[in-house]
C-alpha cells in the first residue's frame, strides 16, 4: 500500500505535503498558493508540479491521506483485538480517532472552500462521506445485527438512526472538552450509552465477535483501498 504514497519515496514530496497541511490549516484553501507551498517546503514551484498537477489535486490527496490514517488506525485496532468491534468499544474509538483529523475538523467547522474542493467529484464526495464515524457505524450495523452484536427486538433502521444521533451528539460534545463536568469520562459515558441502547441482553459468543470483526475488516479494507486509489489519481505517477 505504501508504494502508492509518494512521500514514502520522496522527502521533497513529504515536505510539500507537510507545508500544504500547515498553510491550509492556518489560512484556508483559497488564500494558499502553490508558490507559497513551495516556498514553505523549501522547493521550487515547478517541483510541486512534479508530484501534483494542481493545487486542488494536492489538497484532495492531503485530505485523503488524513482519512487513510484514520482507517489504518481502526483496522489495526480491530485486527489486533476482534472485541474492538463491539458497539461499546467501537463508538468511542471512532470518535476519538476522528478527532485527530485537523482537516476534517476544519470542514466540520464550516470551511466552505475546503468542502467545495472536496466535493467537486461525486465519487470523491461519496467516498469521503463513507468515512465519518456515523457512516462507518451505519455500514457495520447489518454485520453486527447478523452476528448478534446488537439487539434484535427493534427494527434495524431504528437502531441505525440511533447510532447516527448518538455519535453526532457525542462527537460535537467531545470536540469541546471544556463542556464536560469535572470527573466525567466522556468515552465511558459514550460506551455505556451505546451499550444500553444497542447491545443485546445476552452477550455474543467469541466466535460471533470474531466473525463480525472479520466481515467489518473486509468492508474497511475496501474503503481503505478506494482511498489509496483516490490518492494515486490525485498525484503525478512519475517524475
Amino acid at each position: 500500500m505504501s508504494s502508492q504514497l509518494i512521500e514514502r519515496h520522496s522527502r521533497k514530496a513529504a515536505r510539500i505535503l507537510d507545508s500544504a497541511r500547515e498553510l491550509v490549516l492556518d489560512h484556508g484553501v483559497r488564500k494558499v498558493t502553490v508558490s507559497e507551498i513551495a516556498r514553505t517546503a523549501g522547493v521550487g514551484k515547478g517541483t510541486v508540479y512534479l508530484y501534483w498537477p494542481a493545487k486542488e489535486d494536492l489538497i484532495l490527496g492531503l485530505f485523503a491521506r488524513e482519512l487513510l490514517t484514520f482507517l489504518d488506525e481502526i483496522i489495526t485496532r480491530i485486527a489486533a483485538d476482534p472485541a474492538t468491534v463491539l458497539p461499546r468499544r467501537l463508538a468511542p474509538l471512532l470518535i476519538r480517532t476522528g478527532q485527530h483529523l485537523p482537516l476534517a475538523r476544519r470542514v466540520q467547522s464550516g470551511d466552505a472552500d475546503l468542502l467545495r474542493l472536496l466535493t467537486q467529484q461525486a465519487g470523491d464526495r461519496e467516498l469521503f462521506a463513507r468515512t465519518t464515524p456515523s457512516a462507518l457505524c451505519e455500514t457495520g450495523m447489518p454485520i453486527h445485527h447478523r452476528h448478534g452484536l446488537i439487539r434484535d427486538d427493534r427494527p434495524l433502521p431504528d437502531l441505525t438512526y440511533t447510532v447516527h444521533a448518538v455519535l453526532t451528539g457525542f462527537g460535537a460534545a467531545m470536540s469541546d472538552p471544556a463542556t464536560a463536568p469535572l470527573g466525567i469520562d466522556p468515552d465511558q459515558v459514550l460506551a455505556d450509552t451505546v451499550a444500553q441502547l444497542l447491545e443485546p441482553a445476552v452477550a455474543p459468543s467469541d466466535s460471533a465477535i470474531a466473525a463480525a470483526a472479520e466481515e467489518t475488516l473486509i468492508v474497511l479494507r475496501q474503503i481503505q483501498q478506494a482511498m489509496l486509489e483516490l490518492i494515486e489519481r490525485s498525484q503525478v505517477t512519475g517524475e
